[in-house]
């Protein structure tokens, strides 16, 4: 590439990381207005620029110094797209958010980059007004996102679009995202073919195992005030992951899964809990809603007693499950359940980062935020790998 890298709404530096995976550099300027995020972003790329500030307040030609741009990629604030977005809205906050995204078109107009990527959540695709409560409009669902990309269109840019699975492309993680990809000079635009999967050619997921430190200890459940909800979720993987796998997967003589700490079910819907040998859910901003469960075995403490609680004993706080059903677990006595919320540094494995990724100079609160709101470095390497490799000089 001859031209300079612009990540706009840089964040923590996933899309960032995966510049470096996929094209052997990290980006020439980052912006973003989150004093944490630059913080972090400077520590893991410190031959990047870093600007601190609304985006909307540096101009594309100063920002660059009138160089040529080879790749923008953006990640607008996704919090008034989100269906994780609930409780009160601002409307005229949501709408100042939502509108961030129009940012990518001024860069188009003035800097002219020659690629451009965006990343958000899916319902980006469904940008449109908003009623005066602050909600979508639901007749004019997609209006917005239309017309930006015409505008996109209208400044000589290919424009698509297309959902994206972390996982496929080698991140343990089942995060999805909508990606966006515009180009100017007359090559095609390019879609990474995944290389994770179930097909004998794909190499396998990676599982949400192997981003866990079983070293940290899991307290037990017994004593703790928990909700109905996580106790029933914790009911259900005792049954699914503990009483009735054929195989059960076993760690130091425990048998894990993850259940998920917030929000409540739908009516019908049942408990959610995830196996750990499959890719982690999503991880998001607002604080860490995966917990590991363990169901602890007689031999993990040599015969000697519980550390708790005896299972047979608390069973009331777990009434759907009998008594005498859990005392035994594939000749094993289950001895006692612990639970504990996921670290940042398991929430940045899950994402896709390596352990060498600095985030300790932020408190946990803060890098739970910052992974919430990172960009998978897998799947952003491997769409820029695809249009990289498929560039045609400029017209």
């Amino acid at each position: 590439m001859t031209g300079i890298i612009v990540d706009l709404f840089a964040g923590c530096g996933g899309a960032s990381l995966g510049m470096e995976m996929a094209l052997g550099r990290s980006p020439d300027v980052a912006v973003d207005h989150s004093v944490d995020a630059v913080a972090m972003h400077a520590a893991n790329h410190p031959r990047t620029r870093h600007l601190c500030g609304n985006v909307w307040d540096y101009a594309p030609l100063e920002v660059t110094g009138g160089r040529p741009v080879e790749l923008l990629h953006a990640s607008p604030t996704c919090t008034f797209f989100s269906r994780a977005k609930s409780g009160p809205i601002d409307r005229r906050h949501a709408t100042e958010i939502r509108s961030l995204a129009w940012v990518v078109t001024r860069w188009a107009k003035e800097a002219r980059p020659r690629v451009i990527t965006v990343e958000n959540v899916q319902a980006f695709e469904s940008w449109g007004p908003l009623l005066n409560d602050g909600r979508p409009c639901p007749d004019r669902r997609g209006l917005t996102f239309r017309r930006w990309v015409r505008a996109l269109e209208r400044e000589g840019y290919a424009v698509a679009w297309r959902t994206l699975r972390a996982c496929d492309y080698g991140a343990p993680t089942t995060r999805e995202r909508l990606f966006v990809v515009a180009r100017r000079d007359g090559a095609p635009i390019a879609w990474p073919t995944p290389t994770h999967g179930t097909a004998m050619w794909e190499r396998p997921y990676r599982a949400a195992a192997e981003c866990i430190d079983w070293e940290i200890p899991c307290p037990s459940i017994y004593g703790r005030k928990l909700s109905a909800a996580t106790m029933a979720r914790i009911d259900r993987g005792i049954r699914k992951f503990v009483l009735e796998a054929e195989r059960p997967f076993v760690v130091d003589a425990s048998i894990p899964w993850l259940v998920h700490l917030s929000n409540g079910e739908r009516p019908g819907q049942a408990p959610r809990i995830y196996d750990v040998q499959r890719p982690l859910g999503t991880v998001v901003a607002g604080r860490v809603k995966h917990a590991l469960c363990r169901a602890f075995l007689a031999k993990h403490y040599g015969g000697n007693g519980t550390p708790g609680a005896d299972l047979r004993q608390p069973l009331s706080t777990i009434t759907t499950i009998d008594h005498h059903a859990l005392v035994t677990a594939h000749g094993d006595q289950v001895v006692d359940v612990g639970m504990r919320a996921l670290t940042p540094r398991e929430l940045f494995r899950g994402q896709g980062f390596p352990d060498t990724y600095r985030i300790d100079m932020l408190s946990k609160t803060a890098q739970v935020r910052m992974v919430g709101n990172s960009v998978s470095p897998q799947v952003a390497a491997a769409l820029f790998a695809a249009n990289a490799r498929r560039a045609a000089p400029s017209t």
